[in-house]
């Protein structure tokens, strides 16, 4: 599930965006190695629009409108044409709020279209290369197209365009394609350390040790990375503390509600064999030792598992109770 930073960098898509206007037809034209497999940008002034052709064998003309008919072509064509790819997605996203009314013109919505454009077209990046031969400029329309036809679309809900709910939001899609995000959901929902989750998903030694690299990975650079891709700056951070201070019940409350959506809506990336276990299933895997990835990843997105399994994974460790929802907003 990780592989998916490797094919796409939101952060070096958003900062590269290029605004493309005009027509359907996008090209991109590239320079391609006989003994590489390395696309390489390349400017040709004389040959324009739709009558660009393949003019010698090191150079190959891609229309994204056309047929790709390989998973490796697939890959090689969108990640060339990434700034395009983005500008599209995001650019659908604000036309289906406006044309819903749920548009404004401020930055907390530029913020936010950019912010999901990206997250559909890291999605788009997985999935589609399961859909080749195809033509991917369409098969990202109508791949956006679908998840704004869904009767209550999760970009949609309003409240995530609050701080609280920004804020959660970026840090569960971040674990979604970081395991440091994803072991550092543990501490963020449920204010754990390194040993909790060590010992409430029962880990080995071994793989105890990539637990402590990814907390300080997260605390490093992790957090604040993935604070400005949010958009989340230091003022919006210390008004979340301020607020959690000054009405803790309140605060509680709708940080459990918004955990708990964000946690269902991420958890369909979850792969199709880790639904949710009654508590003699898990305790059949402690038991048996397997599913390590199983409970770390299904565990921290799925409230009521947690609680269910907490404490098959102890080995008579009782330093931590039954946990439950607590914001942390620091690493």
């Amino acid at each position: 599930m990780y592989e998916r930073c490797e094919l796409f960098t939101r952060r070096t898509a958003i900062g590269t965006m290029d605004k493309i206007s005009g027509g359907v037809a996008e090209f991109v034209q590239c320079t391609c190695s006989l003994d590489r497999d390395i696309l390489t940008p390349r400017e040709n002034p004389s040959v324009s629009g739709r009558d660009q052709i393949m003019p010698d064998r090191t150079t190959t003309v891609i229309r994204l409108e056309d047929v790709v008919r390989t998973a490796d072509e697939f890959d090689r064509l969108v990640s060339q044409a990434l700034p395009v790819f983005l500008d599209r997605a995001t650019s659908s996203t604000k036309r289906f709020l406006r044309e819903t009314g749920q548009w404004a013109d401020d930055v907390a919505h530029e913020k936010f279209v950019l912010r999901w454009g990206a997250e559909y077209l890291e999605r788009f990046l997985v999935c589609g290369r399961s859909e080749v031969p195809c033509r991917p400029l369409f098969l990202l329309d109508s791949f956006v197209a679908k998840q704004h036809s869904q009767p209550d679309p999760f970009c949609y809900h309003p409240d995530l365009l609050t701080p609280l709910g920004r804020y959660l939001d970026g840090l569960v899609a971040r674990a979604v394609i970081s395991r440091d995000a994803l072991i550092a959901l543990y501490h963020h929902c449920y204010g754990m350390g390194p040993r909790d989750v060590i010992a409430i998903t029962g880990l080995n030694e071994l793989e105890s040790q990539r637990i402590y690299k990814n907390f300080r990975r997260w605390r490093d650079s992790g957090w604040k990375r993935t604070m400005d891709e949010i958009g989340m700056t230091d003022v919006e951070l210390e008004e979340l503390v301020v607020q959690q201070q000054r009405h803790p019940q309140r605060f509680h409350h709708e940080t459990e509600r918004l955990v708990r959506f964000a946690q269902a809506h991420y958890r369909k990336s979850e792969p199709d064999h880790y639904p949710c276990l009654s508590r003699g299933q898990w305790g059949a895997m402690f038991s048996e030792g397997h599913g390590c990835d199983y409970r770390l990843w299904h565990l921290v997105l799925c409230a009521d598992c947690i609680q269910t399994a907490w404490d098959l994974g102890r080995n008579g460790d009782e330093t931590i109770g039954k946990p439950r929802v607590e914001l942390h907003v620091r690493p």
